[in-house]
């Protein structure tokens, strides 16, 4: 049973409250990733080491995420979401100041580490705090709520990760989450409610062990893979991380309190959003990667000016807000899943034809309209995967959901790592080139092909309690 405290406001006022401070947290993560990506060149520069290396940077903490954030759910049913929330708000800042004080690629590695264990309890636990405080009917809003302050961090991030490699130092990007951690989790003690479990599950500590070994050596088989070198490593590590992967299924079957439920993919809705969206966060995870690269070391461009370009996206991702709703509701969560996943994959794909003399407003356009459709499919994701769980199963859904979704995340960054590093290979480049990047946008954008025929399997109805949209009934035959 959950135990939350009267809520004396009025709904929507209550929705749109707890959603921008939980989104405060997202916002924090979102900006320290985009602000870092477009520093990976310089920062290579500064650790003496090949830029493709960086992606180490990026891999490590979704790896921690990874492994940490099955036990997010547990924590907050057992310790209460405001203390595990602030709690994460806390080591995700220390962590932001360890690695502004790196003085190489593994003590940076390490830092990151540390932020994401901050990161794997930040961002799930708001959003249990968020579905638990909200009606289904007012479920799609409170995400668009949610995701609004989160969406301006990467609209920031670019730029000002720009300027600040530009004309301060590297070091500088990670000081700027100190104030917002402050703010979050001042906010947070004052206003979010401190919702816990009465009936409380026993830590799943074999399950934990297993997850974890299989997330962690199935991310770093498949950054050491992207690499090109460390072969043996990366087999050994992959063989590891699927044999812990089988034992933890077999394990789980067995166990009501696992710590990743594999019951919830029985549920169609979560089923479908969890493999889709899995397979279209290869595609999206790569392009904070391969984005600012591709402008700094194939079109020659500084990282200020890199960054004053590749922000478009994030604004595109954040106009669409205004309009998930309306969407929504006029053509359902299965026909907006088929055909936006199709218009989004485009403009992807759209990236590999960039070149030195496209005009600024054509690219402009095309990240603009990338990011729109991007952010309405994972708002769309997010929303259906829990249309037919339980209040209860929210814990777990949740922590289930963004496992994959971390895990997949990191899985872009390898691919579009690996392509980029098997191209110049083949092509004999001692670095990546422009058409190396080509390739390495055309391999991710593949992955989200097979999103609409699993989409398709879906009633029209589906989430109709969450969009208001209502399917045209049947005309029955003469």
């Amino acid at each position: 049973m959950t135990q939350q405290p009267d809520a004396p406001e009025a709904p929507g006022s209550r929705m749109r409250t707890i959603a921008l401070i939980v989104a405060t947290a997202l916002f924090m993560e979102q900006l320290d990733a985009t602000v870092l990506a477009t520093a990976l060149p310089s920062m290579a520069k500064s650790f003496g080491v090949q830029p493709l290396h960086m992606s180490i940077a990026l891999t490590s903490y979704l790896l921690s995420l990874a492994v940490f954030i099955p036990a997010s759910g547990i924590m907050a049913d057992r310790f209460g979401t405001k203390r595990v929330f602030n709690g994460a708000i806390v080591l995700f800042t220390l962590g932001s100041i360890l690695c502004s004080q790196a003085t190489s690629l593994p003590l940076l590695v390490g830092a990151r580490l540390i932020q994401g264990m901050g990161g794997a309890m930040m961002v799930p636990v708001g959003r249990i705090i968020l579905l638990r405080s909200v009606p289904k009917s007012e479920l799609v809003s409170a995400m668009a709520w949610f995701l609004v302050p989160a969406l301006v961090g990467p609209v920031l991030g670019p730029p000002l990760g720009g300027f600040i490699t530009t004309y301060l130092s590297w070091r500088w990007i990670f000081f700027i989450n100190i104030p917002i951690g402050i703010l979050g989790g001042t906010l947070a003690t004052l206003l979010i409610p401190d919702i816990r479990e009465t009936h409380r599950t026993p830590f799943d500590v074999p399950g934990f062990v297993l997850s974890g070994i299989a997330l962690a050596s199935l991310t770093f088989s498949l950054t050491l893979a992207s690499r090109g070198s460390d072969a043996w490593e990366a087999i050994a590590l992959l063989i590891l991380g699927l044999a812990s992967g089988v034992a933890y299924v077999v394990y789980a079957r067995r166990r009501s309190n696992a710590i990743l439920d594999l019951r919830l993919m029985r549920v169609q809705t979560f089923r479908v959003s969890t493999i889709a969206g899995s397979l279209s966060r290869i595609t999206w995870g790569a392009v904070p990667f391969l984005l600012p690269m591709m402008m700094q070391l194939g079109f020659g461009m500084s990282a200020a000016a890199s960054g004053s370009i590749t922000f478009m996206s994030a604004a595109g991702a954040m106009l669409m807000k205004a309009f998930a709703a309306p969407i929504l509701r006029r053509f359902g969560f299965r026909r907006v899943l088929i055909w936006n996943q199709l218009l989004a994959t485009l403009c992807i794909a759209a990236c590999a034809t960039f070149t030195r003399g496209w005009p600024l407003p054509v690219l402009f356009a095309v990240l603009l309209a990338g990011g729109f459709f991007q952010s309405l499919q994972f708002t769309a994701y997010n929303t259906i995967a829990y249309a037919e769980l339980r209040p209860d199963r929210m814990s777990a859904a949740t922590s289930f959901y963004t496992v994959f979704q971390q895990l997949m995340l990191s899985m872009g960054i390898c691919v579009a790592a690996g392509a980029l590093a098997l191209s110049a290979a083949i092509s004999g480049h001692p670095t990546a080139t422009l058409g190396d990047f080509r390739v390495a946008f055309i391999v991710v954008s593949v992955a989200s092909l097979f999103c609409g025929p699993l989409c398709a399997q879906l009633p029209a109805t589906a989430g109709a309690e969450m969009s208001g949209h209502r399917a045209r009934p049947a005309t029955a035959s003469k």
